[in-house]
């Protein structure tokens, strides 16, 4: 009913923001001249069709429209996909959807392979004539025995009598297929599958299995047919898997063919065995007769004429089975683009985009459920809020060393095993966070952890890299002392430091905090020199000649001028350090969003790995649309000059 309502709402908002624009251009006057940022600002209808299309495109293309409208057809197509499995076993047999009988194929490829191999024996320099002559005649032995199959008047009656019965049961299984009530449940029946139905769930549903709060992995579609029209298909596709294992144990073999392969495989047999180690040649041509013959043996050749009844009989089911499908067919080719429901042994599955692209409905459903405390993902929610005593944060940010320099001496026990504290005792434990004061509430979680390491390691960049950065514009000391190192390790890829500093700092926050203050200082430093460089002289000379300190004309004139290059610099810097993070996260780590998402990638989990980009994609855009109000209030005179 979500998705329903969902679809229904972002078609009427794209069209109705279409009307909106096209109304508003017609009315609009616009002064500004071609080329003036002004005339891109504001449209946020326009944002609305494009955010609204992606959801669209989303919700088609993951097939979760067809789920929300027609929440049944995942499981009636896999019912139809156990038909045409079953189907296709038979119907590969004949030129119903090949070009030619299996039969013909069959013949056509093993003459071809015999007058290779005869061409070959005739032609071979290290064959003599006598062996010559003797292998030729196995291959027209084994030629011989094609017609043997293919003979109307040699096919035992036996096995007509098989293929009559299997065609009559086919057209048996059609007649029924007609009726309505097909295939006649008994109550009992009735009842039993109506609870075995609901037992397997819907179609794409997410279950927690009790008492451990974890996700459990349930199948992509339901198999047990939970529809009348469902029931039809799956009885019939079990009726056809009974007739197709039947067709393909049965051969064509009447007692001369049975005859002549054995004799042919004694005398093959015993002409090799006669051979000696030099004559390997020969030996090997007749080992590939015996193959090409044994190929015959066990392939499914018939006369000509002998299984028209059954092709007609399979025709006719294909064609009513397609037509009973009624209005499926069309939620299958409107509904399913890209792909469709396909069956393979016991179990059917997504084949499509539906398959790697997760429905919105089930991804927000896992989403929720990983940001639960009693569920989240290894026992760690995406992103929740904890009560933590106010000492621990007192405990962190306070130095230990404070207690050290005290003067006195830590307390010690008595002999009566009581320790009593002094004042440099409980200075200890107020900076170590050893005590009780009172509750706030913390966040923590995946998605905070992740956050905490972007934001520590931009900062620490821009702490060290603009003030660096900014010397390195205006001294000519620091330009040439320090240039060299940035332009060493910026080139080199963030990854390929990785290794190192995780082994080095280990894979705590330490290691991945301190990688991304690599990635954030080199790219802060460029941009702050860049900007101190790039300072118009007109303005330094005009403050020199008011009278400006070197202070003031740093505060006032280059700082300001290098705030474009500096906030730019920012925001090239926070996609480089969530890149960096999640690569970090990768190689080492517990907690954070690209562990989430290594995790999910070796499970298959798709929805998982989805959430984990779009969670990448909310918050690098979280960061830049606070820089841009940061740039906004801070440098609005940019692009004005």
């Amino acid at each position: 009913m979500l998705t329903q309502s969902i679809t229904i709402l972002i078609l009427v908002s794209i069209v109705g923001c279409i009307l909106y624009g096209r109304r508003l251009i017609k009315t609009e006057k616009v002064d500004a001249v071609f080329g003036n940022p002004e005339r891109a600002k504001g449209g946020t209808h326009w944002i609305i069709v494009g955010s609204s299309a992606i959801l669209l495109i989303w919700l088609y293309y993951s097939w979760d429209i067809a789920k929300g409208f027609y929440p049944k057809s995942a499981n009636e197509l896999c019912q139809v996909a156990k038909v045409n499995e079953s189907l296709l076993g038979l119907k590969y047999q004949f030129p119903i959807e090949e070009r030619e009988f299996k039969s013909t194929s069959i013949i056509k490829i093993e003459n071809k392979n015999l007058s290779k191999i005869s061409n070959e024996i005739q032609g071979s320099q290290q064959l003599n004539s006598q062996q010559k002559t003797i292998l030729v005649g196995f291959v027209n032995k084994t030629s011989q025995l094609i017609p043997l199959l293919t003979n109307e008047n040699l096919m035992e009656m036996d096995t007509k009598i098989k293929i009559k019965e299997m065609t009559d049961e086919l057209r048996l299984l059609s007649s029924n297929f007609k009726m309505k009530d097909y295939p006649f449940e008994t109550p009992d029946e009735k009842s039993a599958r109506q609870i075995a139905v609901s037992e397997q769930g819907d179609w794409g549903i997410i279950k927690v299995q009790a008492g451990t709060g974890s996700i459990e992995n349930t199948i992509e579609v339901p198999l047990i047919a939970a529809t009348d029209r469902g029931l039809k298909f799956q009885a019939a596709a079990e009726e056809l898997t009974i007739i197709n294992d039947k067709f393909f144990k049965l051969r064509n073999h009447n007692p001369q063919f049975k005859n002549s392969i054995k004799q042919l495989k004694e005398d093959i047999k015993a002409y090799r065995k006669d051979l000696s180690d030099a004559e390997e040649i020969a030996s090997n041509y007749a080992k590939d007769i015996v193959k090409i013959a044994r190929r015959i043996e066990f392939a499914s050749i018939y006369p000509p004429s002998a299984l028209n009844d059954m092709q007609n009989a399979i025709v006719e089911f294909d064609n009513l089975q397609k037509s009973e499908q009624g209005g499926l067919r069309f939620v299958d080719i409107f509904l399913f683009p890209a792909g469709t429901i396909v069956s393979s042994g016991t179990s059917c599955s997504e084949q499509g985009s539906g398959r790697w692209l997760p429905k919105p409905s089930d991804t927000l459903n896992k989403f929720i459920l990983m940001s639960k405390p009693s569920v989240g993902y290894k026992n760690i929610p995406l992103l929740w809020i904890d009560m933590m005593d106010v000492s621990k944060i007192v405990g962190f940010i306070l130095p230990d060393w404070i207690a050290d320099i005290l003067p006195g001496e830590y307390p010690v026990h008595s002999s009566d095993g009581v320790v009593k504290q002094n004042f440099k005792g409980k200075v200890l434990k107020v900076v170590t966070g050893d005590f009780k004061l009172f509750k706030i509430p913390v966040p923590y979680g995946h998605i905070w952890d992740s956050f905490l390491r972007v934001f520590l390691g931009l900062v620490f960049g821009i702490l060290i890299g603009v003030p660096l950065g900014l010397f390195m514009g205006l001294n000519r000391f620091a330009k040439g002392f320090f240039d060299p190192l940035i332009e060493l390790y910026r080139p080199v890829p963030p990854l390929a430091w990785a290794p190192l500093i995780i082994s080095v700092l280990g894979i705590d926050n330490t290691g991945k905090v301190f990688l991304l203050f690599m990635v954030s200082l080199s790219i802060m430093i460029i941009s702050a020199r860049a900007g101190a460089s790039g300072t118009q002289l007109s303005k330094i000379h005009a403050a020199h000649s008011l009278g400006a300190s070197k202070k003031q004309i740093l505060r006032y004139v280059i700082f300001p001028n290098s705030l474009p290059e500096i906030l730019t610099g920012i925001r090239v810097a926070v996609g480089m350090c969530w890149g960096t993070l999640v690569a970090a996260e990768f190689l080492a780590g517990t907690t954070g969003i690209g562990f989430v998402e290594n995790v999910a990638k070796k499970y298959f989990q798709y929805e998982v790995i989805w959430i984990t980009i779009f969670i990448m994609g909310m918050l690098g855009l979280l960061f830049d649309v606070t820089l841009r109000k940061i740039i906004d209030k801070t440098i609005p005179w940019r692009g004005k000059g």
